[in-house]
């Protein structure tokens, strides 16, 4: 991905006139002063961009947001923990909790024997150098964006030849003024050779002002090691969040995202596997179902930098009403990278004449011994298969269910955590079952 040409003057200026009002950051200076840099050349994009031409979330900041500044620390969540203890309950596993991107020692669960957790406030030098060097200011303004104005995050660290038993659930509270706020959340996740681990993160948007998430999260993920992200997206209609995620794969190694978008006013998902070494394999899998004016894009890029590596991409999206889903999946196949196996598609339902998908699946292959293929489909539900259902006694709404859950469940079945997959299947079982 890259930085946007056409931007918007007006709202990059305002950001940077409220950088000034930040505190200064002796550990983190240079790496602020590069992204002022890189952000005060490229701006923000506008809807001119290519990268951003179906999402105008500059548009909406400057329409929904009046106050830019970052949101203000906050605490007494101990009350919103116990609204989230099915979630908790249904990972069954380590918790870490965040406020407005603050980590919450006191509200977390973490054995240091198994992963090592720290602020990032807390850094030593060394470590803080590592922020910044996989998902740089240059790759999305937004990247740029976080990186001037986070002030804190979590940085985690699972030692080699760690097992991880039970998944590491992330849970981010983000609260605004009455006027909205601005929450810039960094996560930095360092997988050691031959370990395991599993994460599942959500945000949860607390009161009624706006708020606009910009998060960035960076994972290595070293020599044979198995990573497991999943995220699930269910907040407000009036919410904004643009999410960037890069993770460098090493050899030998496996990571597997997965992404679930259930609701929101306006969400970017910016997804980037680098596939360093032979042998390594990278998974992308998403499912998206909108509805009201709900806005989804996502936006995903693999890049085959050595041979013998595989990726597999599958985004699904089932919409409704007027809501819009945006998929861009980009496959680099470089010269070097022979014996590249990568698979990518992309499947859309739509059930009112209102909705809207923009697809556009691409691949820029510059080896000559690869096997590579892309594809996207978007129409309405199989008529054929809706009357074999209702011919066999089953109700037009039932049958229509038991078809949108069919097609979701392609995508719900490659979580492997059975407590939140069967919390995950409740929320969308929901959802597809009722009047969606």
């Amino acid at each position: 991905m890259t930085v946007s040409t056409k931007k918007d003057h007006k709202l990059t200026e305002a950001f940077l006139l409220e950088s000034e009002r930040l505190p200064s950051s002796l550990l983190f200076a240079e790496l602020k002063r590069q992204a002022r840099q890189v952000l005060s050349e490229a701006g923000l994009p506008t809807i001119k961009n290519e990268e951003y031409k179906y999402t105008g979330i500059s548009k909406r900041l400057t329409d929904q947001l009046p106050n830019l500044g970052p949101s203000a620390p906050f605490a007494d969540i101990e009350q919103e923990m116990k609204a989230q203890e099915a979630l908790v309950r249904a990972v069954g596993g380590y918790t870490l909790v965040c406020a407005n991107g603050r980590f919450q020692p006191n509200l977390s669960t973490v054995d240091q024997q198994q992963f090592v957790v720290s602020s990032m406030a807390s850094l030593d030098s060394d470590s803080a150098a590592q922020i910044g060097q996989i998902e740089k200011n240059e790759a999305d303004s937004f990247t740029a964006l976080n990186s001037i104005f986070f002030e804190d995050g979590v940085y985690i660290r699972v030692p080699a030849g760690k097992i991880i038993d039970r998944p590491i659930l992330l849970i981010n509270f983000v609260k605004a003024t009455e006027k909205g706020s601005c929450v810039h959340p960094r996560t930095y996740i360092q997988v050691g050779k031959n370990a395991e681990v599993t994460f599942i993160e959500q945000t949860v948007w607390l009161g009624e002002a706006t708020v606009f998430v910009n998060a960035v999260s960076e994972w290595t993920v070293g020599q044979n090691a198995h990573v497991r992200h999943y995220t699930l997206q269910n907040g407000r209609k009036n919410d904004l969040a643009v999410t960037n995620t890069r993770s460098s794969i090493y050899q030998d190694a496996n990571f597997t995202s997965i992404v679930l978008s259930l609701e929101g006013g306006m969400i970017r998902n910016n997804l980037s596997l680098d596939l360093r070494a032979s042998n390594c394999e990278g998974n992308m899998y998403g499912l998206y179902l909108l509805n009201g004016k709900t806005h989804v894009d996502n936006h995903t890029n693999v890049d085959h930098m050595q041979a013998h590596a595989e990726s597999n991409e599958l985004y699904k999206g089932i919409l409704t009403d007027h809501s819009r889903g945006v998929f861009n999946g980009k496959i680099f196949v470089r010269q070097d990278a022979q014996k590249t196996n990568a698979f990518q598609q992309n499947n859309n339902i739509l059930l009112s004449e209102d909705a809207t998908v923009n697809t556009k699946p691409q691949l820029e292959i510059w080896a000559d011994d690869v096997k590579c293929s892309h594809g996207c489909t978007t129409g309405q539900l199989d008529e054929e298969a809706l009357f074999y259902l209702r011919a066999r006694g089953i109700a037009k709404d039932a049958a229509k269910a038991l078809l949108l859950h069919a097609f979701a469940g392609e995508v719900l079945d490659q979580i492997k955590e059975d407590g939140f997959k069967e919390y995950c299947e409740t929320l969308v079982h929901a959802r597809l079952g009722g009047n969606y």
